[in-house]
């Protein structure tokens, strides 16, 4: 063999090594490659379950399966039954809840009102006495329960229901648009509030029995409240007119708003002054107390007089109003002020010359007797005589003419001549001797220059 030879036998093996070991590391990186497949892409540990809801809930693979909040799976596949319901496998991967038991609740949940890719199913498991539930098994559809988006419950509205919600929820954000800050201030008393709520709550479930007795009695007042509707509704469109009717009158509600303040202040004084009556009002009250013991016998007789004059009340009502012009005593009121102009210059006139004649008034009162007298006995003095014993005749005259027998012409007489014919009897009779003196000694009455001793005969 030459050296030729000897050399390339030398060199074959060693230039081979290195196409080996390139091979073997090609390897290696596909068995790593299928390793990590396998891991990412094997399904788990292999227990899954499945539950149909009445609809998928905008579920999707990959969503997450929770229990208590935490994850413990995800969802492998969401499909329909033959009924059009979602049947949904889940993969539970936390081995300690492995396996679940019959009465394991299922529901779809969403981490807020306005999101669509962040639902989840939550699981409630069951009692761990129960029967459990296999690889593969189903929970029952009466466990599961899919939620009521917010499309579906738009969806109940009619349009005009629809649009009325529409304005509702524009009218919000016109009412807290650029209230932001206010809004934050708000929020530092939430806190006490919902601790407030949180105490009430507990103090509300605390006796069982109350509250459910509470709810009971709510449950049949509402009831009864739901009977009456009608009612209800009526009462409802009453308190709307008068809030109407009160709207109507807004500024004459603002004006008796602007002075309730200073009505209120002066109430405020007078309820202060009052306490001191009050106090004194208590000795009267308690002096009061044996006079009002026979008050309700009292009140019991006053009963037929009180229903004896309604219609005397009633009549007294029409005369103080009738309906039609001038006929009642309201408006016979209005006029007095009219009235008051028109004797406010004659009354006057009239009340001085009544106290110019007080002295000739009183001075006639004291002839009363003698004019009574003159009334009541003129007749029988002047009638003709008969059987009864009548003997005058008297016929006055009042001449205020004078004849002349010369001439036969008539002259008028003054007036201090009128009476000179008449002889009125003794001038110093005094005032009521004309008749006998009465019982009580009111008459005859003694002036100056009169006789008392004066008297008819028999007086």
């Amino acid at each position: 063999m030459t050296e030729e030879g000897q050399a390339l036998q030398a060199s074959g093996p060693r230039e081979r090594r290195p196409d080996l070991a390139r091979y073997a590391g090609l390897i290696g990186l596909l068995g790593a490659v299928v390793l990590v497949a396998l891991l990412m892409f094997a399904g788990g540990n292999g227990y899954r379950v499945s539950a149909t809801f009445e609809n998928g809930g905008q579920l999707v693979p990959g969503n997450e399966v929770r229990v208590g909040g935490r994850a413990v799976g995800t969802i492998e596949s969401v499909e329909l039954d033959q009924q059009a319901r979602a049947v949904v496998e889940m993969d539970v991967t936390e081995a300690e809840l492995a396996p679940l038991h019959r009465g394991t609740r299922a529901t779809i949940r969403s981490s807020s009102l306005a999101g669509i890719a962040d639902r989840y199913v939550s699981l409630e498991p069951g009692r761990n006495d129960g029967p459990e539930l296999p690889d593969g098994g189903e929970i029952a559809s009466v466990d599961a329960s899919a939620p009521v988006d917010i499309d579906q419950l738009f969806n109940t509205l009619d349009p005009a229901t629809r649009e009325g919600l529409r304005g509702l929820v524009r009218g919000q954000g016109a009412q807290y648009e650029r209230r932001g800050p206010d809004g934050a201030r708000s929020l530092r008393y939430l806190s006490p509030a919902l601790s407030s709520t949180s105490r009430l709550t507990r103090e509300l479930v605390a006796d069982d029995e109350v509250f459910e007795r509470f709810l009971r009695d709510t449950s049949r007042a509402m009831g009864t409240i739901a009977s009456r509707r009608d009612e209800l509704s009526s009462a409802v469109a009453d308190a709307n007119t008068t809030v109407g009717a009160i709207g109507d009158e807004n500024a004459s509600l603002a004006r008796g708003l602007d002075l309730l303040p200073g009505t209120l202040r002066k109430a405020s004084s007078t309820f202060v002054n009052l306490r001191a009556a009050l106090d004194d009002l208590d000795v009267l009250v308690a002096e009061s107390k044996p006079a009002t013991r026979d008050l309700a016998p009292f009140l019991r007789r006053l009963r037929p007089l009180i229903a004896d004059s309604r219609p005397t009340i009633r009549e007294l009502r029409t005369l103080i109003r009738t309906p039609g012009a001038d006929n009642d005593l309201i408006e016979l009121a209005g006029r007095l002020p009219r009235l008051a102009q028109l004797t406010s210059r004659s009354f006057p006139r009239a009340i001085r010359t009544f106290d110019r004649s007080q002295e000739l008034v009183d001075t006639l009162r004291h002839y009363t007797p003698d004019l009574t007298g003159f009334l009541t006995k003129f007749g029988q003095a002047a009638s003709a005589y008969d059987a009864n014993g009548h003997y005058a005749r008297v016929q006055p005259i009042f001449a205020p003419f004078r004849s002349n027998p010369t001439t036969g012409e008539l002259t008028r007489l003054a007036d201090t001549q009128r009476l000179d014919f008449f002889q009125l009897g003794r001038k110093s009779r005094c005032p009521g001797s004309a008749i006998q003196a009465p019982p009580d000694g009111s008459a005859p009455f003694a002036v100056e220059g009169c006789d008392p001793d004066a008297v008819p005969p028999g007086g």
